[in-house]
């Protein structure tokens, strides 16, 4: 028998019998879509962040479009997002009719960085940004992304926000549980504790837990709670759950044109159980960063992106910066080598001002975001989930540092 070589895939669902036989519970119950699980998964979630309300959807994307519609974001009005960022961030700024007001990230951590969002204000008030700002432009909130699970500094986020009047929705797709404090040895903050007006978190199939498909929105406040439940599902003043379960009446009205955004009762059957080992999850992979910290922090044609005693890191990512002047080979080439030795991989993110669409329609160029420019040439993410295999991390690491020695300058 021909023994087949190993390789190792970029991420794998950790699912167990727990998940399975509430999924085939749900099916049998005769109640597939909106129902009394979901309920029960957005009541454990916010129980767990420490957050007053939670309303569970089907991605992180409509979570944070009912968070800006909920806010009362206006067209022509822009947003502070960070350039360094998947599409949704500043999408749904766009599905409003506003504008994102792209900033640089910060090259040690990836997260957005403040003072350059500073300048960008700046910029705008003086008029002097690009052909799509202009000086009277009213920038009213801002979303930053905690890239990877590693969280930003909130006090520094809420000192800016309050500075310049603005809301913050948190994108915190990657930020399932994480946490931070001001000092090593404070007491921790959990990630959507009262950090921002809203904040929302990703399900999707790679993310830190999983529904399949699926995102939550959590907050404190009880009317931007109850608007973005009633838009999640039309604009109606009740839901499907509650007119035919007999807890009301089967009438209802609409009171706005609402989104088709509810989650299902199947996929609430994955993330109930998905939640009650999020911790466990989060330690197997922190086990996992900490090996590769241990493996590859001397090696020189790599840097590592820092790890804090004043953060819980939930370690949805693991990133390393190619140091390229030691290499003779870009990024590129040293994925597509790494790929075909095994190891699966990826990049987050080409960043949202060399996109074809930010650069016709706002004017952005490179040299707007010198460090996010430079930085995603550099940018690869190893494999990273719980219940990776030793011999799979070992696997990692070895091709890792054998590339690094094969293409060494």
């Amino acid at each position: 028998m021909i023994e087949t070589a190993l390789r190792v895939p970029y991420h794998k669902p950790y699912i167990g019998r727990e998940e399975i036989d509430e999924v085939v519970n749900t099916l049998r119950s005769g109640w597939l879509t909106t129902g009394h699980k979901v309920t029960r998964f957005e009541q454990q979630f916010a129980h767990a962040v420490g957050a007053k309300h939670a309303l569970a959807v089907n991605s992180c994307t409509a979570a944070l479009h009912l968070a800006v519609e909920a806010l009362k974001l206006r067209a022509g009005e822009a947003v502070v997002v960070p350039t360094m960022t998947f599409a949704a961030t500043a999408e749904v700024v766009l599905y409003q009719g506003a504008i994102p007001l792209l900033v640089d990230c910060d090259p040690l951590t990836c997260n957005m960085d403040l003072a350059d969002a500073e300048q960008k204000l700046a910029a705008l008030g003086a008029g002097s940004l690009t052909h799509a700002f202009h000086p009277n432009t009213n920038v009213t909130g801002m979303i930053p992304v905690h890239v990877g699970g590693y969280m930003m500094d909130i006090d520094a986020l809420k000192h800016f926000s309050i500075a310049h009047g603005l809301w913050v929705v948190e994108d915190a797709a990657h930020a399932f549980p994480a946490a931070w404090t001001k000092e090593p040895g404070g007491p921790m903050q959990r990630c959507g504790a009262q950090t921002s007006a809203v904040t929302c978190f990703s399900f999707y199939a790679n993310k830190t837990i999983t529904t399949g498909e699926g995102g939550i929105a959590v907050t404190d406040d009880g009317s931007l709670a109850q608007h973005m439940r009633s838009m999640a599902l039309h604009g109606l003043s009740d839901d499907a759950w509650g007119r035919y379960s007999g807890c009301s009446s089967w009438d209802y009205q609409i009171l706005a044109p609402g989104y088709k955004y509810n989650l299902t009762d199947i996929a609430a059957s994955i993330g109930i159980h998905q939640l009650a080992k999020a911790e466990q999850m989060r330690q197997q992979r922190e086990a996992v960063a900490c090996r590769y910290f241990e493996a590859l922090n001397d090696v020189p044609e790599i840097e590592l992106l820092p790890a804090s005693a004043e953060r819980i890191h939930s370690w949805h990512l693991f990133p390393i910066k190619l140091n390229l002047d030691r290499l003779m080979v870009d990024r590129n080439k040293f994925m597509e080598e790494l790929k075909r030795e095994g190891v699966g991989c990826s990049v987050h993110w080409r960043p949202l001002h060399l996109h074809a669409f930010y650069q016709k329609t706002f004017g952005w160029r490179p040299e707007h975001f010198p460090a996010a420019t430079a930085l995603w040439e550099r940018l690869i993410s190893l494999p990273i989930f719980p219940g990776m295999r030793d011999e799979e991390l070992e696997f990692v690491i070895q091709k890792v540092t054998e590339l690094c020695l094969r293409f060494r300058k």
